[in-house]
């Protein structure tokens, strides 16, 4: 089946035991990453973080990708869910107290929109590191040009889990490199993932809480 032109577009394989397939067979892990007020810290925890992120940076003997990501959330739907509440209700006083409440809201919140910040960090990991330069071109082509684009054999279910191991290791060493800056790191899962980039291809849709339905076998 020819691919469609998102398809073709997309780098991004397979997305399986929520880990990225590219084209090119590397994998890649996403971690979501929590976030801190750092203007609200003393000068001193200030200077800790500041040092203990340094200190995270230096030892990676990998490369890594932070993404962040900001969103309007539209509050409309929740708004009139609060309005027919109010119609709703048979006593006066909540009646009264609900409409407070979502005047409140709707003047608090310019627009009706909300922005929200997610934060990801991007953990490669390629074939050539697995096999070397030579045993990857040989074993999957990955220099081969293959109906215009560079897309070789697909990884062996062994292969796989081979590589899955070493990318989760690098991903738990990420993880307690950022814990000791005060951040949490959980990665994400095969839904999550799916949920995420489709998002990023149907911003309006998401920015309403409208998400894709996802196949049962799919959530692994």
């Amino acid at each position: 089946m020819p691919e469609s032109a998102t398809q073709a577009f997309l780098e991004v394989q397979d997305i399986r035991e929520g880990i990225l397939i590219l084209k090119n067979n590397s994998i890649r892990g996403i971690l979501m990453v929590s976030s801190i007020n750092f203007a609200l810290k003393s000068e001193e925890e200030q200077t800790a973080i500041i040092f203990a992120f340094q200190t995270f940076l230096n030892s990676l003997d990998f490369f890594c990708q932070i993404v962040i990501q900001s969103r309007n959330i539209n509050i409309t739907p929740y708004l009139d869910g609060l309005k027919d509440l109010e119609e709703k209700q048979t006593n006066e006083l909540l009646r009264k107290q609900t409409s407070s409440y979502r005047e409140f809201i709707k003047n608090m919140v310019v627009g009706d929109t909300v922005m929200t910040k997610n934060f990801y960090i991007v953990i490669p990991y390629n074939l050539m590191e697995i096999f070397g330069m030579k045993g990857a071109a040989k074993q999957f082509g990955i220099f081969k040009k293959e109906s215009g684009g560079q897309q070789g054999q697909a990884m062996k279910d062994d292969e796989f889990q081979r590589a899955k191991t070493q990318l989760w290791q690098r991903m738990e060493y990420a993880s307690m490199g950022l814990r000791r800056c005060g951040l949490e790191a959980v990665p994400l899962t095969t839904p999550e993932l799916i949920e995420l980039f489709w998002s990023i291809h149907h911003p309006d849709q998401a920015e309403v809480g409208y998400y894709p339905e996802i196949l049962p076998e799919l959530l692994k």
